[in-house]
């Protein structure tokens, strides 16, 4: 990967931003709020995931140390062996990754069990932001977009055959936003959306075609949603676990059950991770629902303000990176408890129980503290 010269950074000016006590305000407050739902999934019958959620947050310091202090060039440095790295990761947990739940994606390590394809999205952001930056001056050719494409296709490709169809998605939206702040042509963008509408049309119309992109139960996931039987499959079954946490979210009503005293909770599959909107909309209601997503609107802004007023296009790609992947998790998690979105194994930032989705949340904050350090003090 060539090397990067970018502009003289705001590392220069006078004013620094320091410390974004606004972001580390938001992040904190998540994540103690995340602690006290997964508290509440397992009270009265078992706290072990709240104490090992309260460990990985200490574990989690680790990375955080290291993206908060370590200088964002020096990735730019090493993108080259972060990007092999990351596919070394993605082979691995395909050649010996732990089967759970109709998927091999995750790694076991001194005892620890993590999953490559989270530590994939940020690096991902990382090396496709050196990418961009040390090609600035040609953004607007042609083999520009497609060695970004090609950059992003392989290891999203390894993703898909874990199944993640989740982080397959997010990662090629990471990879659409990012060629958007970088300057790349509107017009391959639209060709990517052609592209993605052709392989739509070929996955419901040609089965042989589906079951090399999407395994059998992703399909009747999406089929559920879309209120279509598909085999000897009921929809009631293919979206049991949506109408339960819309039960969940119907209890709660305004202002909730009140915390500890939801019910449908725990009937919820999967409740401390993939659906743990369904226990906050029970226990605290719309309007309790509301006060996180302003807590999460709040960490959006302070990312996107750092986006805005970087001076550098390295730093600027990095932040819409970040920006990307905790906005996709926020959104399209909400959207899947909601039933608006099928099932795809995303989890909620900051909220939802795992080890590696809580280092991963880590790590882009911290990141983004750093980089919001190097730059220029504005009103809030």
């Amino acid at each position: 990967m060539a090397s990067i010269t970018l502009r003289p950074t705001t590392e220069s000016r006078n004013e620094k931003v320091g410390i974004d006590w606004w972001l580390v305000l938001a992040a904190a407050l998540l994540t103690t709020i995340g602690l006290a739902a997964i508290f509440s999934s397992g009270y009265g019958d078992s706290l072990k995931e709240f104490k090992k959620q309260i460990m990985y947050i200490a574990m989690g310091c680790v990375p955080m140390a290291i993206f908060g202090f370590c200088h964002p060039r020096l990735w730019a440095k090493g993108a080259t062996v972060i990007y092999l790295f990351n596919l070394f990761l993605l082979v691995l947990v395909l050649a010996m990754g732990h089967h759970k739940n109709g998927a091999e994606r995750w790694i076991g390590v001194a005892g620890f069990e993590f999953q490559p394809s989270e530590l994939s999205k940020i690096f991902i952001v990382l090396t496709l932001a050196s990418f961009y930056a040390a090609r600035q001056d040609r953004i607007k050719e042609f083999s520009t977009f497609a060695l970004g494409a090609l950059h992003v296709f392989v290891p999203v490709l390894l993703i898909l055959k874990q199944p993640h169809l989740g982080a397959s998605l997010l990662i090629l939206t990471v990879w659409v936003a990012m060629s958007l702040v970088a300057g790349v042509s509107p017009k391959y963008m639209f060709l990517v959306i052609g592209t993605f509408l052709v392989l739509s049309t070929l996955v419901f119309k040609f089965p042989s075609v589906r079951s090399h992109i999407i395994k059998q139960y992703q399909w009747e996931r999406i089929m559920g949603l879309l209120g279509i039987e598909t085999g000897n499959k009921k929809i009631s079954d293919m979206k049991y676990q949506t109408d339960v946490a819309s039960y969940a979210f119907a209890n709660g009503g305004i202002a909730g059950t009140g915390y500890l005293k939801g019910e449908i909770k725990r009937k919820v599959p999967f409740v401390s991770t993939d659906f743990i909107w369904s226990l906050v909309g029970e226990e605290f209601g719309l309007l309790g629902c509301l006060c996180i997503l302003g807590i999460f609107a709040l960490l959006f802004y302070r990312i996107w303000l750092g986006m805005l007023n970087a001076a550098d296009l390295y730093y600027q790609l990095i932040m819409g990176g970040i920006l990307t992947v905790l906005g996709f998790h926020t959104i399209v998690n909400a959207g899947m408890v909601l039933g608006f979105f099928p099932v795809v194994g995303l989890w909620a930032p900051f909220l939802s129980y795992g080890g590696s989705a809580i280092w991963l949340c880590m790590s882009l904050v911290a990141l983004a503290l750093n980089i919001r350090s190097k730059e220029r003090a504005v009103l809030f």
